[in-house]
């Protein structure tokens, strides 16, 4: 059963809990290229089952969505309480070819869009984090709500590219 945007934000937020955002964020990278240091790019790209992504898939997924974050926050920052657009994640990944993408590329991708976001963040003012967007599907979300979300969804990731490769010993 596909789960209710406010589930996703729920669940998203719950791997979170406690924990300092943008201390997570910080660290998603270098655990990735752990996670994936030494691993054959076949091994990388293979899918766990037919209707699951890839370790590489789930890499470029992240590069991607990094950037869609940056973006997003932009937007709040120069216009509070502009609309933000979804995206349908798995049309993403088969239009942007993710299957074909080098996973250690993606992971640098990520890196350098992750390193930017965090350094937009910590110039951000007390007030500018209470700033909002109106997501399509889940609503208002403020600049902080966002951080804690993006923290999650690194998270999320993580703990699935450790049950992928952990299965594939």
């Amino acid at each position: 059963m596909k789960e209710t945007p406010q589930q996703y934000t729920q669940r998203l937020l719950g791997y979170v809990e406690g924990k300092k955002p943008l201390a997570v964020q910080a660290a998603t990278a270098n655990k990735l290229a752990r996670l994936i240091k030494g691993v054959p790019v076949s091994r990388l790209r293979k899918r766990p089952a037919p209707d699951k992504w890839s370790v590489s898939e789930i890499l470029a997924h992240l590069a991607d969505t990094e950037m869609v974050g940056g973006f997003r926050m932009r937007l709040i920052l120069g216009v509070p309480g502009t609309p933000i657009p979804a995206f349908d994640q798995d049309r993403w990944v088969y239009s942007g070819h993710y299957d074909k993408r080098n996973p250690r590329q993606s992971v640098e991708q990520f890196r350098t869009l992750r390193e930017a976001n965090l350094a937009l963040l910590k110039s951000l003012t007390p007030e500018q984090w209470k700033h909002h967007g109106v997501h399509a599907e889940r609503g208002v979300e403020t600049i902080d709500r966002i951080t804690h979300m993006f923290a999650g969804h690194d998270r999320n990731h993580l703990q699935q590219i450790e049950r992928i490769l952990a299965k594939e010993k």
